[in-house]
């Protein structure tokens, strides 16, 4: 017998304009020109590190993937990285669910952010019904329309509304199951919500007055895949009842793989990883094993990649002895970019299980991958600016 489930059609979700918001973007957000605010020895090293890389990697067409957290976002970055994308210098942009929703929520809005701990306490934290219906319609006709999670939710914004299709243009097309199953199931679930919600054909508008900071919509703009790997639970939109798991996952298996195909191309690349303790280095070594698979069997290896970690804890641990060298062989004696090498360190780099460095998935994860691993604490704005200036002047 199954277990009972909560009903979210019963939940009072309240419009998204009565929601107070802690970051409004006008007033919040980063400039690309405005200056970083470190200029220690070590950001310093790292930084010039990864400008030269990141110059090579763009002679040689290789990838340059920037993955990063929410907080990205939400600290008002999205101009930073939308300049990052127009002059060249970005192949791909990975964020997680929340990522994906502060930049929707400032687009359509402005503001984003809201107080978690009062609104838990009155039942009313997540419950919004801009957010949770717009983006879980955009994922629903993104599946149907064979888009990935942060393609469909960037094309809701730049295009400022989706294409609702017809009942009788969806049943077609799930009658159609044996030429096209995937399209089908994906017709079917939308099938489901326009009834469930009554939504008529044709164009839906949807203003997005603030567009211009968003950098999934600039992303949907030029071309360059930016990919949502979220979590089921993990965000507000599951709390809507718009929301529907199996588009959910339709379009987030399509953007693993976009994200995958990426990795692929990361030989003499650059991944940069900026404040994900999970969602970058879980999707990344999934994704390069695959790659690493598909090579091998050709003969060569993805080795020449670097990848640059930056999160706001101290590290007390030397991550650096993973320099320059295929997962599995010994450890370096000397540290990267003329860094020294800490007194924790050891000959095989990797700290004991005893050692609260060992848990650090951000950083142990990526030790593991092969080529060269720096990590770096830093303010993912100050990493960001940094770069933007050195490679766009």
């Amino acid at each position: 017998m199954p277990f009972s489930q909560l009903d979210r059609s019963k939940l009072r979700i309240r419009p998204l304009g009565e929601r107070k918001n802690k970051v409004r973007i006008e007033r919040d957000h980063v400039p690309p020109d405005q200056a970083p605010g470190v200029s220690s020895e070590t950001f310093k090293a790292v930084i010039e590190e990864t400008l030269v890389r990141l110059r090579e990697a763009r002679r040689e067409g290789r990838s340059r993937v920037l993955a990063f957290g929410a907080h990205t976002i939400k600290n008002g970055l999205g101009p930073v990285l939308i300049r990052l994308m127009e002059k060249g210098w970005l192949t791909h942009l990975a964020t997680n669910g929340a990522g994906i929703i502060h930049d929707w929520e400032f687009a359509f809005q402005g503001e984003s952010s809201e107080d978690v701990r009062a609104n838990v306490a009155q039942g009313q934290f997540g419950l919004w019904q801009e957010t949770g219906f717009y983006t879980n319609l955009a994922l629903a006709v993104g599946a149907w329309e064979g888009l990935g999670y942060g393609e469909s939710v960037g094309s809701l914004i730049e295009r400022e509304g989706l294409l609702v299709p017809s009942e009788s243009e969806l049943k077609n097309a799930v009658a159609a199951v044996d030429h096209d199953p995937e399209k089908a199931a994906a017709a079917a679930d939308l099938l489901g919500v326009v009834r469930c919600f009554r939504l008529k054909p044709g164009w839906l508008k949807v203003a997005h007055p603030y567009k211009r900071f968003s950098a999934q919509a600039a992303a949907f703009r030029l071309g360059i895949p930016f990919t949502g790997h979220p979590m089921i639970g993990h965000d507000i939109i599951y709390c809507h009842p718009m929301n529907h798991g199996a588009a959910v996952g339709r379009t987030a298996l399509r953007d693993f793989l976009v994200f995958a195909d990426s990795i692929a191309r990361l030989d003499g690349g650059v991944y940069l990883s900026v404040g994900s303790a999970v969602m970058s280095p879980m999707i990344f070594e999934k994704s390069l094993s695959m790659a690493q698979n598909l090579r091998l069997q050709e003969g060569r290896r993805i080795e020449r990649h670097l990848m640059v970690v930056v999160d706001l804890a101290p590290s007390t641990w030397d991550w650096g002895v993973f320099a320059d060298r295929p997962a599995g062989t010994a450890g370096l004696n000397a540290g990267p970019a003329g860094l020294p090498i800490g007194k924790n360190s050891t000959r095989d780099g990797e700290p004991p299980a005893d050692n609260p460095a060992y848990y650090l998935r951000y950083c142990k994860t990526f030790a593991r991958m092969g080529g060269a691993m720096r990590y770096l604490s830093a303010d993912n704005r100050d990493f960001l600016l940094a770069l933007c200036h050195g490679l766009t002047g």
